[in-house]
């Protein structure tokens, strides 16, 4: 279908999602506790409230998710040309809510347990959410920016929502000042494409792009510079990934268990699709970013993370580098490739939920507990929790048979076809480093003394998601198709017009 302004149906799922979590923001003010007392000190009460309201938040998501998936897949565009819906944005639009409902979920008793239950985070998340689900269907440079924005300035909040955490405090200033930064670089270089092209529509500057691929104004190649930087930050892509580490360690659990996966599917999203539609015909330009990128992404998760001590910092580093190797399958700028990065970020989903909801349940007297030796003989107290958790370290090594191994082989792949064998083998020689620090996790758990048991239980919602998370992971192998057959229509998407 083509562009028509009046049909509003492309944007029925950011539309109800907005509108829901509008409504829940006034039943969270008016069935809470009142007064100014109520606002400045924690209560049972607020858990009740806030309990109700995330399970609330937590079906808003899934009847969202029928709305999407009940979408036509064919392009549709609206808004003026500014927002488009087709297969590539419902693909990564599904896996944003499935990645938003999973961790409100296991959010849900840590928050109480911590005393930092209110029902605005979960109001938060769902604002986030719609910001991401703007941002892959952004179709203009400043649709793009309004999207961006709107996600960026809710998960600067819950950066900071634990007010009486000094970490949380200065995690959230940390994101707030780089992210402003950030912005600020992603701003510039759209006004220096504005400049040299006169639109900022991606259509537009795709034909504008293609008539002058030969030789492109330097400015508008400064520009795509600026904008490559800009959403290298949000996707925590080396050389911009310095406020990552901190903000994973100093962020409540739960929140970084959001920022490693909604946020980052998001960004890289909206990184493929800023990359090949508008800017396509430079790929002789782009595709030195990313390669550069991606090398230094990989690099760096594999040694950075070497000698951490505590696993969510050690999560940080290791999300750097599995945003480097997502982005080998951009280098080679064709479908085959596009499909690698969204199998990728699919399979990092389901690996990266079943690894923070054990480290939720790393808890010891009431207290969470964050070091890697806090896991020693794991497999002799509580074993269904180190195997969960081996399974998610051993495929995030990248072992066969299990999920990330084929993540890996289909970004491998395309670049290899593509004739980008030095970053293909750089990504290997990175996996194998990677796989220490990995499987020193799994030693820890399996062959050192038991240290102290967790606290159990760890609740029905919790074994559910780690559950399933786990399972996913473990099995994939054994019916991979239909999220392979789904990437590849996604990636078919982007290069059909």
């Amino acid at each position: 279908m083509g562009e028509n302004g009046f049909n509003f149906m492309p944007a029925w799922p950011e539309l109800f999602l907005a509108v829901g979590g509008m409504l829940l923001l006034m039943i969270g003010v008016f069935r809470g506790p009142k007064g100014r007392e109520a606002a400045a000190t924690w209560s049972p009460a607020h858990a009740i409230n806030a309990r109700s309201v995330t399970w609330l938040a937590i079906g808003l998501l899934v009847i969202t998710a029928f709305i999407v998936s009940g979408q036509p897949i064919e392009r549709s565009v609206i808004f003026a040309g500014m927002f488009v819906s087709d297969a590539f944005s419902i693909f990564a639009k599904l896996l944003i809510l499935l990645g938003s409902a999973l961790t409100l979920i296991l959010a849900i008793d840590y928050n109480e347990r911590e005393q930092m239950a209110r029902f605005e985070y979960a109001v938060l998340i769902l604002f986030a959410t719609v910001g991401m689900m703007a941002m892959v269907s952004a179709n203009d440079l400043i649709s793009l920016y309004l999207g961006l924005e709107l996600q960026s300035l809710s998960l600067y909040v819950v950066a900071a929502f634990r007010r009486d955490s000094l970490q949380s405090t200065e995690a959230g200033l940390k994101y707030f000042v780089l992210g402003a930064l950030s912005s600020g670089m992603l701003l510039y270089g759209a006004s220096l494409v504005y400049g040299f092209a006169g639109t900022t529509s991606f259509p537009g500057l795709a034909a504008i792009v293609a008539d002058q691929a030969a030789e492109a104004p330097l400015g508008l190649i400064f520009g795509l510079v600026f904008v490559s930087a800009g959403l290298a930050f949000k996707v925590a892509a080396a050389p911009f990934h310095m406020w990552t580490p901190d903000v994973y360690e100093g962020s409540p659990t739960p929140v970084t268990a959001f920022f490693s996966v909604a946020p980052k599917i998001a960004a890289t999203a909206l990184f493929v699709r800023v990359m090949i539609e508008p800017f396509g015909a430079l790929g002789d330009q782009w595709w030195q970013i990313i390669w550069v990128i991606s090398i230094l992404s990989m690099g760096l998760g594999a040694f950075a993370a070497i000698n951490q001590t505590n696993i969510k910092r050690l999560m940080a580093y290791s999300s750097i580098g599995h945003i480097g190797y997502a982005l080998v399958g951009l280098v080679s700028g064709d479908e085959t490739g596009v499909r690698g990065v969204l199998t990728y970020v699919a399979i990092y989903l389901f690996m990266n939920v079943a690894t923070f909801a054990v480290i939720l349940c790393m808890r010891r007297q009431g207290k969470s507990v964050e070091r890697i030796d806090d896991l020693s003989g794991l497999a002799t107290t509580q074993p269904l929790l180190a195997a969960a958790l081996a399974i998610c370290m051993f495929s995030m090594s990248g072992i066969p048979p299990l999920a990330g191994f084929f993540g890996k082989l289909y970004v491998f792949l395309p670049a290899i076809a593509a004739g980008y064998y030095g970053l293909a083998v750089i990504g290997v020689l990175t996996s194998v480093v990677s796989a220490f620090y990995y499987l020193r996790v799994v030693k820890i758990m399996y062959f050192d003394e038991p240290a102290p048991a967790f606290d159990q239980p760890i609740g029905t919602a919790m074994c559910i998601v780690l559950a399933g998370t786990s399972l996913f992971t473990l099995l994939f192998f054994v019916y991979p198709a239909p999220l392979l057959g789904a990437a590849a229509v996604a990636a078919a998407a982007l290069f059909a017009g």
